[in-house]
């Protein structure tokens, strides 16, 4: 290989990685305008007197296998009883 084709490499090597990193970076641009997005709705919803930290647990929940927080409130109902709670 002579030094004309490794620098012609190298460019299209150096110009795929620039490609790369910048949407990479416009990526992150992006979600922190989603970021700040989410957080004026919860300001909004805090607002007008809405539970955030409940609201952001009702969307975890959402996520969930329907199966899966049920078992869980189940062993939460043992542990509660067990404990005296319930």
């Amino acid at each position: 290989m002579d030094e004309s084709s490794t620098d012609a490499s190298y460019r299209v090597t150096a110009n795929e990685l620039r490609q790369f990193i910048e949407r990479f970076e416009r990526l992150e641009m992006e979600k922190k305008d989603i970021a700040d997005q989410q957080k004026e709705v919860m300001a909004e919803a805090k607002s007008r007197g809405y539970d955030t930290k409940v609201m952001r647990k009702v969307i975890a929940l959402r996520k969930r296998d329907k199966d899966d927080i049920a078992e869980e409130e189940a062993v939460l109902e043992m542990y509660k009883e067990a404990l005296g709670m319930s």
